[in-house]
């Protein structure tokens, strides 16, 4: 159990029977009545994201996510498998589970399978990866003014808008928190 005045961002609480992790916290003292506490939080089932608001001092569970590092091998029919790298054990996850991390996953990527008393409630990518870029325009000459832009569609079949000197079959870095190019590999 924490106490409402100790939430934080990052810990991960049990409410309602489901499990939240803190986003954002404000503690709020108005000037008649009790101080209270606005949490943002995130459901990690559906995803969710809502605010809540809880009287100050008032006690909430919380809950122990456990991260277990996997490496993607392949996807089959809509189902994704992972492999432990210590005990060679495979994990099948269904689409809805990956979600729209799946644009970002290519084989051999080490990811974290987060779960919850056994139940598994999805996968935390690496803050950027890396992939080849597979079909862009070529860049025209006198179209560059400032920041200048393309889209390229990279292995995975995810599209992004990069700049005009990147080329086909280059290897690029996207950011997997906004899926935004962010250098040459």
């Amino acid at each position: 159990m924490i106490s409402t005045n100790d939430l934080k961002n990052g810990i991960t609480i049990l409410y309602e029977d489901n499990i939240y992790v803190v986003m954002d916290t404000q503690h709020v003292k108005p000037g008649k009545g009790a101080a209270i506490v606005k949490a943002k939080l995130k459901n990690l089932r559906t995803g969710a994201i809502f605010e809540q608001t809880f009287n100050a001092g008032v006690k909430v569970a919380t809950a122990r996510i456990e991260k277990q590092l996997m490496q993607y091998l392949y996807t089959m029919n809509d189902v994704y498998y992972f492999m432990n790298m210590d005990s060679y054990e495979q994990l099948e996850l269904n689409a809805a589970s990956v979600g729209d991390n799946a644009k970002f996953l290519k084989e051999n990527l080490e990811v974290y399978i987060t779960s919850y008393e056994g139940e598994i409630l999805g996968i935390d990518l690496p803050d950027k990866v890396q992939l080849v870029v597979t079909h862009t325009e070529p860049a025209v000459k006198g179209n560059t003014s400032t920041n200048a832009m393309k889209d390229a569609t990279v292995e995975t079949g995810l599209t992004v808008r990069v700049p005009l000197f990147i080329e086909q079959g280059e290897t690029i870095i996207i950011s997997t928190s906004d899926g935004k190019y962010v250098s040459r590999a």
